[in-house]
């Protein structure tokens, strides 16, 4: 991902690790999940602001490809990029980079969806809807990337 997007900075803990003293494979999707939820708390989206409309965030399907080792003590950035389309559905994506070096360690994808608690089916328009919710609306286009022509 060589766009811009949301970074948060984690720091790999041992109790983060398995028998191969790496980090464990459920931590890469961690990471994912912790730059998903700040990337929306940044713009001004947090979960509280959702449940108070009715509604969250969903993971419809998640992919992790292991590209690089993640060990104790490394400095990791999870760059989260967002983008919506025409659906139900939107993207929110992340690259974990290891700060030592440069080199991305893994890529999570991810396809989200937002759930209205009521009738518990996906909102139509994620975007907009985020858009209604949104404290600060020009944070939240900093953050979250409308489809072309929006």
């Amino acid at each position: 991902m060589s766009t811009p997007g949301h970074h948060e900075s984690i720091t790999v803990r041992g109790y983060e690790t398995d028998a191969s003293r790496h980090l464990n494979h459920a931590e890469y999707h961690r990471y994912g999940e912790h730059g998903r939820e700040e990337t929306l708390r940044a713009a001004t989206v947090g979960i509280a602001a959702l449940s108070a409309d009715g509604i969250g965030p969903v993971i419809l399907e998640t992919t992790a490809r292991f590209l690089a080792e993640l060990v104790v003590g490394d400095e990791v950035d999870v760059v989260t990029k967002t983008t919506f389309g025409a659906g139900k559905t939107f993207r929110m994506d992340a690259e974990l980079v290891r700060a030592r070096d440069g080199v991305t360690a893994a890529t999570i994808t991810g396809v989200m969806g937002l759930l209205d608690h009521t009738t518990r089916r996906l909102v139509a328009d994620p975007h907009g809807r985020l858009r209604t919710i949104a404290a600060d609306r020009a944070a939240f286009d900093a953050v979250i990337q409308p489809p072309e022509g929006s």
